[in-house]
């Protein structure tokens, strides 16, 4: 064995996962404190709209989720939740809405002075999309996308001194001036084609795999007991999620020591059979 080879190749690999690490933690912008400014490029997934709505989980044994109901699937949290509304406890009541996914949107946008980086995504939450949403509905702005005649937007960010949160907050304008995406025919092919897809920026987990991570989530003690006999399927490699700006978005659901036992007609013998018992009648709303 040729030991400087086995140096050289290892010292190429180590090279190779650091830069892959890197561009997955670029794909996404977040506004900094201060003034810059950026252009919405328009979706290569979708001709209508730049905006990707989600609806992704946060908090539950240590994921994140995206909701299968994003693809018209079941989504075992969500049927949780409703099956915990049935009933007239507060405390059920709050853990459903902490359950619930939360609404994240994804718009593809360049950075002004960084169009080399080129389209990265960014999330936000429902009141930076209403603004958005009102710009394309005012006439004297219109389509902002345009790669000829659209418009920069002016992002201006405070810190928390300012909001008297832990949070930022990003209010957006749009330049007055309307200019072309850019003057390089060939930049601009690329931007429109290279595109991250916020659909694909999360790991989807099946059926089963969500419903035992929230299984173990509500029962961290008989997660630990099992564990040994039949370990969970593997993690992926986590991706970085950005922080949000609102305080709402960043909560992550609190475990409380309170069982949830809902009545069903049958009796369930074990915890575990109570568990499942709670989605015998999904097909209920389906």
């Amino acid at each position: 064995m040729d030991l400087s080879e086995i140096k050289n190749r290892l010292s190429a690999m180590q090279s190779k996962q650091g830069n892959n690490s890197g561009e997955k933690k670029n794909i996404y912008f977040k506004p900094s404190v201060g003034k810059e400014s950026v252009r919405v490029v328009p979706s290569k997934f979708n001709k209508a709209t730049p905006f990707t709505e989600l609806y992704i989980h946060y908090g539950i044994g240590n994921k994140v989720m995206i909701s299968p109901t994003n693809w018209g699937e079941k989504d075992p949290i969500v049927e949780f939740a409703k099956q915990l509304r049935k009933t007239n406890d507060k405390d059920n009541w709050r853990l459903a809405k902490k359950l619930d996914p939360k609404l994240r949107i994804f718009a593809p946008v360049i950075v002004r002075g960084k169009e080399s980086e080129g389209v990265k995504l960014w999330q936000f939450g429902k009141e930076t999309y209403m603004d958005f949403l009102n710009l394309a509905d005012n006439e004297d702005v219109g389509d902002f996308t345009d790669i000829v005649e659209g418009r920069d937007i002016t992002l201006t960010t405070v810190g928390p001194e300012v909001t008297g949160t832990a949070y930022n907050k990003t209010n957006i304008m749009p330049r007055t001036k309307q200019t072309t995406l850019s003057d390089d025919k060939n930049l601009v092919k690329s931007l429109l084609e290279n595109q991250p897809n916020p659909m694909e920026t999360f790991k989807k987990y099946s059926y089963d795999e969500m419903k035992q991570a929230l299984q173990d989530w509500l029962n961290p003690e008989e997660a630990e007991d099992v564990e040994e006999e039949m370990p969970l399927p593997t993690k992926s490699a986590p991706v970085e999620e950005p922080a949000s700006d609102l305080p709402w978005d960043n909560e992550e659901p609190k475990k409380t020591s309170k069982k949830y036992d809902l009545k069903t007609p049958a009796k369930p013998a074990s915890k575990a059979d109570k568990f499942d018992a709670l989605f015998d009648d999904e097909d209920e709303d389906a």
